[in-house]
This record gives structure tokens, sequence and C-alpha cells, in this order.
């Protein structure tokens, strides 16, 4: 962590979803095959499977710019049968069991609770998606709101964030993600910004232009006690 610390308890933490609190690549990893077999298998594709490092690499983004990204060549109908598949097969996957959260995250946000901080997540992921992973995975109950680009539909982070602030009346809170989405997200609307560098599928440069950054989720607290002097 860096030496750069907050310099007063936040009124609210905003989290991003995907590589902050939820271990994206340990459900990803099935769904990406899983929707790649089946556009091969309903003639929508028929190119090798992409690499998961580009799907991994464009967690943060606006679905339809990841499939502009992931697949450049494939044809509009086969983006959004892909959009389809990709929710089913997630929904699908967590049910059964799979993907993690990241090491500390269910007992840092009960402390960060605690201590009055009030928790939401932004995420530019679908509804659905962003309401399942907390719920199945145990967490919901801890936060206010969950915040989605596919519920509200907003363009950027940066607008989605500035709905959420104004909604619920926070004038100061943390922003916490990977990517660069979300370092824009909070600096844009004068957040103290804490960049998670443990995803391992951020890309150089990501996190430049926050105030902290964390190499495991539980790196939280030790912000707390400076950001309350």
């Amino acid at each position: 962590m860096n030496e750069k610390i907050a310099s007063q308890l936040p009124q609210a933490a905003i989290f991003d979803l995907d590589g902050t609190l939820f271990q994206t690549e340990t459900l990803l990893e099935t769904v990406h095959r899983r929707v790649f077999d089946t556009l091969r298998e309903e003639g929508l594709y028929e190119k090798p499977q992409p690499p998961i490092e580009l799907l991994l690499g464009s967690l943060g983004m606006l679905l339809t710019d990841i499939w502009h990204r992931v697949m450049p060549d494939g044809s509009p109908e086969a983006h959004e049968r892909a959009n389809v598949l990709m929710l089913q097969y997630e929904l699908e996957e967590l049910e059964s069991g799979c993907g993690q959260l990241y090491p500390g995250v269910a007992e840092t946000l009960g402390e960060l609770r605690s201590r009055g901080v009030r928790l939401f997540v932004a995420s530019n992921g679908l509804e659905e998606y962003v309401k399942a992973v907390p719920a199945v995975k145990g967490i919901a109950d801890q936060f206010e709101a969950l915040y989605s680009a596919g519920e509200f539909a907003t363009a950027t982070k940066v607008d989605l964030v500035r709905q959420l602030l104004d909604r619920f009346g926070i004038e100061h809170a943390w922003m916490v993600g990977d990517r660069s989405s979300d370092v824009e997200a909070g600096k844009s609307n004068g957040l103290f910004v804490v960049g998670c560098d443990y995803a391992g599928f951020r890309r150089e440069g990501e996190l430049e232009g926050s105030d902290a950054v964390i190499r495991a989720f539980p790196e939280l607290l030790e912000l707390l006690p400076q950001a309350g002097e």
C-alpha cells in the first residue's frame, strides 16, 4: 500500500465489483468457453476462441465495448447473442457454486460497516449479474444499494457514480476499484480513490491517479485510523 492516505473517515465507500470484490476469472474461464462453444454450434462465430485474457482485460468496460474488443470480427448478431449467453452462463455458474470473492472481502466489509461507513457497489455490468454475485456470495446485505450501468443505462461510470452520490446525499466517499474507469469516476466526482492492485489482469498504468493503492482487500482498514484523525 502506498503512503498517501485519506484525511477523514468517509461517509461511504463505493466499490467496483469485478476485480475488486469478486475474483472474476474464477467464474469467467468456464463462461468464456461456454459462450464461444455455443456461438460455434449456432454458426454465429467460426473462428478460434479468443484468448480469455482479452475478456479479462476488458472488464470494467461497457458490455457492447467488450465484444468489440474481444470479437472485433464478429457480426452484430454474434455480439448480441454473446450478451445473452454471457449473462445466462454467468448466472448458471454462480448458482452452481462457481466463482470466489477475494480473501477477506466479507470480513472487511463488515468491519467498515461497523465503523459507520455506508457501502455501495457501482459497476458497468448488467443489472442481473451485479445483483446476483453479492446475493449468491452472501454479502448483499452489507450494501445499501447495488448500482449498475445495465439498470441505469449510463454511458460512463462517472455518470453512474454521480447518480448514486446524488440519490443518497453523499458528499465525501471513497471510490474503490481496479480499473481506469474507477479512477476516472472517483476523480471526476471529487472522491478519494483507492486503486486495487491484486486482480492480475489490469493494464499497465491502469491505476494512475489513485490516492492510495492496496495489494490486498483488507488493507482498506489500514486507511481508516488515519482517515478519522
